[in-house]
């Protein structure tokens, strides 16, 4: 099983651009540019606030049991074991696909036609979570927004796995209390 959890970059980025290129065509061919701008906009901000607390409640929940507990490491704590591991810096496939289309179902449901742009924007946010995420992990990112992500996330890792759970929108963190404060 643990080997359905190594991503390496090079499969992970093909495979949901090609996700993000097809929804792109069903989202502009159900409702049109306009609205598909709106609804997108919604989807990546709803992503943003997903990926808060996704890694905030859910990778790093403590269950009891002991398969509960190896859920979770298989699922995130294997990547705090060893951070700088380039195939355990992005959501495994086999996590990132199936959920994926449930929120896209899902969204069609709560949005009608207008779903498919929702989970575009949602997606895309979550493409972007990824990548920022692994180049974290493993390139240098000397810009100032990308440095300031990278010490951000890094602050997790080594300074409290309990604070800075946000990858891409650090604002979270200050909304909800949650930001590392000491240097």
């Amino acid at each position: 099983m643990e080997l359905t959890t190594l991503t390496p970059f090079p499969l992970f980025l093909p495979v949901w651009l090609l996700v993000l290129a097809v929804v792109a065509v069903v989202a502009e061919r159900a409702v049109g540019v306009a609205p598909l701008l709106l609804a997108a906009a919604a989807g990546l901000l709803s992503w943003t606030l997903f990926e808060y607390l996704g890694h905030r409640f859910v990778f790093h929940l403590e269950l009891r049991s002991g398969w509960g507990r190896r859920l979770v490491f298989l699922l995130h704590q294997n990547h705090h074991q060893d951070p700088t591991d380039p195939l355990r810096s992005l959501m495994p496939l086999t996590v990132s696909l199936p959920l994926g289309a449930a929120i896209w179902g899902a969204s069609l449901l709560v949005w009608g036609g207008a779903g498919h742009a929702f989970f575009l924007g949602f997606a895309s946010g979550y493409g972007g979570y990824d990548t920022v995420h692994w180049a974290c992990h493993q390139l240098p990112m000397r810009g100032p927004v990308g440095a300031r992500l990278k010490r951000h996330h890094l602050r997790h890792h080594y300074a409290g796995q309990d604070a800075n759970y946000a990858i891409t929108a650090i604002f979270w963190d200050r909304v909800f209390g949650s930001g590392l404060t000491r240097r």
